[in-house]
């Protein structure tokens, strides 16, 4: 039977970006202004690495095109392979009024291989068209992928070890601003993409206790720290929730792990019970991604641990207290010269961009971390959801997309 009635081919100019990982991170924060189009971290699941080889294996979306539709592609049956393959030619042309990013360090990578995981969830496994070597990333690293016009954060799920190939998993989110839909819709084996290199604002420390907590797709940045921590020898325990047992991707990949590895549909055994997981902190540290009050709730469980051993990647930006609350300020930036004043009802980085101050950025939303800028002087209300509750007191970095003062009065390396 046909599962799509037609597939497209596609054209992918690369985004302009810079190069940037966090542990030890100096992000995309300035420079060059990014293609200033939508969304977030891997909120529709995934990022990329690896052929999907071993036990643990493993997007962005901006000025890519699709052309014509092409003949239907037939699928494996029930009892077949679950991969789906076409030969999706690639066309390079730019959507009328947008402008191809033209930074040589884009990826123009093709999917090698699409896999379904679970319902309403796929894996893909880019590579270079030629074959030469991806970039390296490391546990927690996500890439941005980029098509027609849709620029869209996915974590790595794959084997950093694998510099061939990037895998993702990818959820589709019927009800979201159309990302997911459109990879599920038109990426397939042969299709043409454009990927900026791995980021980490989510990096693996070095522990020799774990506890993994995981919500739906929030999996997939864990995947790769699940593997690494087993390979290492290290202490580790998964609990892994999900809506059903079906909607739950890379189960088998997991059953490799044993009884390290709990998974709970929530339809058989209801909520994750996390009360008693979370009740001494001992020494080990606790990864956590997922929906938001997955997250909320292993927030409040680890409230008074020690710093530094609760790490959290968020789908969305956190609510701030007051963030309803907006007041003018005045931001002086050191490096440019330039001083503007953002009144309410304002972001701090449009402000900055309306001044003529040349910043890269993307999702505006808080979650992708473009837009970081080093934070010289005053005091920020932070809004993002990707600096941690220890950086946040540091006070030495600001996400101007969302991010607010809380004195009168900042200066930013700008």
């Amino acid at each position: 039977m046909y599962t799509r009635s037609r597939s497209w081919v596609l054209t992918c100019p690369g985004p302009r970006i810079q190069s940037v990982c966090r542990a030890g991170r100096r992000p995309h924060g300035r420079r060059g202004q990014g293609s200033g189009t939508v969304r977030d971290a891997f909120r529709d699941g995934s990022r990329p690495n690896q052929l999907p080889t071993q036990s643990p294996p493993s997007n962005s979306l901006d000025g890519l095109i699709y052309l014509r539709p092409n003949p239907p592609r037939r699928a494996s049956g029930p009892s077949s392979p679950s991969i789906e393959e076409s030969e999706v030619q690639s066309e390079v042309q730019v959507e009328a009024g947008h402008t191809a990013p033209a930074d040589s360090e884009a990826l123009r990578l093709v999917v090698r291989l699409r896999s379904r995981e679970a319902d309403g969830v796929v894996a893909l496994v880019l590579a270079d068209a030629e074959g030469a070597e991806l970039p390296e990333w490391e546990p927690g690293a996500h890439v941005d992928v980029c098509l027609s016009g849709f620029t869209r954060q996915y974590s790595l799920c794959g084997d950093p070890s694998d510099r061939h190939h990037y895998r993702l998993g990818v959820l589709l989110e019927p009800a979201g601003r159309g990302g997911s839909q459109l990879i599920h819709e038109i990426l397939y084996p042969g299709s043409a993409v454009t990927v900026r290199p791995p980021r980490n604002h989510f990096p693996f420390a070095v522990a020799d206790d774990y506890l993994f907590i995981a919500g739906g797709i929030g999996l997939t940045p864990l995947l790769p720290m699940i593997a690494r921590a087993e390979a290492e020898g290290r202490r580790w325990r998964l609990v892994y929730g999900g809506r059903t047992r079906a909607s739950m991707a890379f189960l088998g990949e997991l059953a490799a792990y044993g009884d390290k590895v709990q998974v709970v549909p929530q339809d058989e055994h209801g909520l994750l019970e996390l009360t008693d997981l979370l009740a001494v902190p001992g020494e080990r540290h606790v990864y956590c991604c997922g929906p938001e009050p997955l997250i909320e709730a292993v927030e409040r469980l680890c409230a008074g641990w020690p710093p530094g051993r609760l790490h959290v990647e968020r789908f969305t930006a956190r609510a701030a207290d007051g963030e309803d609350e907006q007041t003018a300020f005045e931001v002086e930036c050191a490096e440019s010269g330039v001083t503007v004043t953002v009144p309410p009802g304002q972001s701090m980085l449009d402000a900055l961009l309306a001044a003529g101050v040349d910043l890269n950025y993307d999702c505006r939303e808080g979650t992708c971390g473009t837009c970081e800028l080093d934070l010289l002087e005053g005091l920020a209300d932070h809004r993002d959801a990707v600096l941690s509750s220890e950086e946040r007191n540091a006070g030495e970095l600001i996400f101007p997309c969302v991010s607010r003062a809380r004195s009168d009065r900042l200066v930013v390396d700008a």
